[in-house]
């Protein structure tokens, strides 16, 4: 069975994206697998730059085909900020609630009507001599405060268009129904059906 590596050791990404990509019959392993990898620094300049430069530094360590992936939320009254520093938006090695109470923050003043947002994710995959990215989004809304124990990042934040809940109030399967990350990785689906079985799922 061919092996491939999601080049993450969040437990709740690894979960997530393992799932949406559970039947196909690949073994998906995370890094922590793989201790002596280093974390990537995340200093592109595009979601598309930080996807591949994870999975290409993965591949390249370990001759492992690699997956990775790397998600902003854009709010609209925000110039679409935080964008590709979703993660580090309140600052370097900060948790998810800093970067929550950091948005919560510049969107005091704004009224509901007016913190439409939309959540982009981009996944990439290396192997010998071949890469692809695939690209997701999700629009919505930002919640006056958090909602929800789910998920993980600004999920207790969001609430995509056409619910009246969260992410971090979603189970996993409502999640990957209608998630950025989960159109990114279903067009990934496809990608490495076609890639491992000769047709596209």
């Amino acid at each position: 069975m061919q092996t491939i590596i999601l080049a993450t050791r969040n437990p709740g990404k690894f979960r997530e994206i393992s799932s949406i990509l559970g039947d196909l019959q690949i073994r998906i392993v995370s890094l922590l697998e793989f201790p002596a990898i280093s974390d990537v620094v995340e200093d592109g300049i595009t979601l598309e730059e930080n996807a591949l430069k994870k999975a290409r530094k993965v591949f390249l360590e370990t001759n492992i085909p690699a997956l990775a992936d790397d998600t902003g939320l854009e709010v609209y009254s925000l110039k679409m900020a935080p964008g590709v520093w979703s993660a580090r938006y309140a600052g370097e090695n900060v948790s998810y609630d800093d970067n929550n109470r950091k948005l919560l923050r510049e969107l005091k003043a704004v009224s509901t009507k007016d913190r439409g947002a939309r959540f982009r994710s981009v996944a990439a995959f290396v192997a010998a001599d071949y890469e692809k990215t695939t690209e997701g989004i999700c629009t919505g809304k930002i919640a006056q405060g958090l909602r929800g124990k789910g998920g993980f990042g600004y999920d207790p934040l969001f609430i995509p268009d056409g619910y009246n809940v969260t992410y971090g109030e979603m189970s996993m399967k409502e999640k990957n129904n209608t998630s950025h990350r989960a159109r990114a990785f279903m067009e990934m689906k496809k990608v490495l059906s076609e890639i491992y079985f000769g047709k596209s799922r």
